[in-house]
C-alpha cells in the first residue's frame, strides 16, 4: 500500500488518461513527466521534485513486476538532468578561460620571482584551461606522462577519478618543451628534488604552487575564485562541444552522474524532456 499511496497523483493521471499503471508504456510516462512540471500556483516545480517523483514511480513499476502484474518496467533506464546546480555558479567563460592562459606572462620576470617558476606556472595553467585538470591530477603527474610527439598527456586514475589520455592544444607545446627541456631541472637543483615528478616540490602540499598561481591568475581576471570554480567551467564548456560520455572521460569522471551535475539545461516541453531522458525510443 506505500507504493500506491506513494504514485497517487501518477495513478490519478492514468485514470483521467484512461492509462492502466500494468500496462502503461515510454512514451505515455513521459506525458507524465511533462505533467509534473508544469507550473502551479504561479510556481514551476522544481527538476529535483521531479527527479524524486520519477524515482518513486520506478520503485511502483518494480513493486508491479515482483507482483507479476508487469513484466518491465518502461522507465528503468530514464534519468532526469539537471537537476543539481550548485558547481554553476560565478562560471567563466571559455574565452576568460583562455585569457588566463595566454595572459600570464613568462616574459621580463624580474628578481625575486624567478623565470623557470614563470614557465612552470604557464604549463599548469595550460592543464588547467585545456585538460581541466584539478590539484589532485597535477600532483599526480610524472615526466613519462607527457608525450609531446603525440601532442598528448596521460592523467592518472586515483581513489576517485579515472585516468585518461587527453589531446595537447598546439600552443601548449613550446612552454612544455622548455620547461622539460631547461626550467624543471632548474626547479629541482633549487629544491634538490629529483623524483619523477613533472612539478617536483620541496613539501606534500601542491596548494604551495596553487595558491601563488592562482593570485596571480586573479591579478588577470578579477572573477577567478577558486581551482573548483575554473575546473566546473571548463566542464560546463566542454558539455556543450561534446557529448555526454566524452565529457565523462575528459574529466575522468567515474559515473556519469557526476558529470550530470555540471548540465544547465532546464526542461521547458516535451520535446526537451525526451531529450534530456534516456534511452530515446
Amino acid at each position: 500500500m506505500g507504493q500506491i499511496h506513494r504514485n497517487l497523483q501518477f495513478m490519478e493521471w492514468c485514470e483521467n488518461k484512461d492509462y492502466h499503471p500494468t500496462d502503461i508504456d515510454y512514451k505515455s510516462c513521459l506525458e507524465y513527466v511533462k505533467k509534473l512540471q508544469e507550473i502551479r500556483n504561479g510556481k514551476r516545480v522544481t527538476q529535483s521534485t521531479v527527479k524524486h517523483k520519477v524515482g518513486a514511480l520506478k520503485i511502483y513499476f518494480n513493486y508491479l513486476i515482483a507482483l507479476e502484474l508487469r513484466f518491465d518496467n518502461p522507465i528503468e533506464n530514464v534519468n532526469i538532468r539537471g537537476v543539481r546546480r550548485t558547481l554553476n555558479h560565478n562560471l567563466l567563460e571559455f574565452a576568460e578561460l583562455e585569457d588566463l592562459y595566454y595572459s600570464y606572462s613568462t616574459h621580463n620576470i624580474e628578481f625575486p620571482s624567478s623565470p623557470s617558476v614563470a614557465i612552470r606556472n604557464k604549463v599548469i595553467t595550460g592543464f588547467i584551461v585545456y585538460q581541466g585538470m584539478n590539484t589532485t591530477a597535477l600532483k599526480s603527474l610524472k615526466v613519462d606522462h607527457i608525450h609531446i610527439e603525440k601532442g598528448i598527456v596521460y592523467i592518472p586514475g586515483t581513489r576517485k577519478t579515472n585516468g585518461r589520455t587527453l589531446e595537447l592544444k598546439s600552443w601548449q607545446i613550446l612552454p612544455l618543451v622548455q620547461y622539460l627541456e631547461k626550467h624543471r631541472e632548474i626547479i629541482q637543483e633549487e629544491i634538490q628534488n629529483y623524483s619523477q615528478a613533472l612539478f617536483p616540490l620541496n613539501s606534500d602540499r601542491f596548494d604551495i604552487i596553487t595558491v601563488q598561481l592562482y593570485k596571480k591568475l586573479k591579478l588577470i581576471n578579477h572573477k577567478v575564485v577558486s581551482p573548483k570554480q575554473i575546473r566546473a567551467s571548463v566542464i560546463t564548456y566542454w558539455l556543450s562541444q561534446y557529448n555526454i560520455r566524452e565529457v565523462q572521460y575528459m574529466a575522468g569522471h567515474r559515473y556519469i552522474s557526476s558529470t550530470e551535475r555540471y548540465l544547465q539545461d532546464d526542461l521547458e516541453n516535451l520535446q526537451e524532456v525526451i531529450e534530456s531522458l534516456h534511452p530515446i525510443i
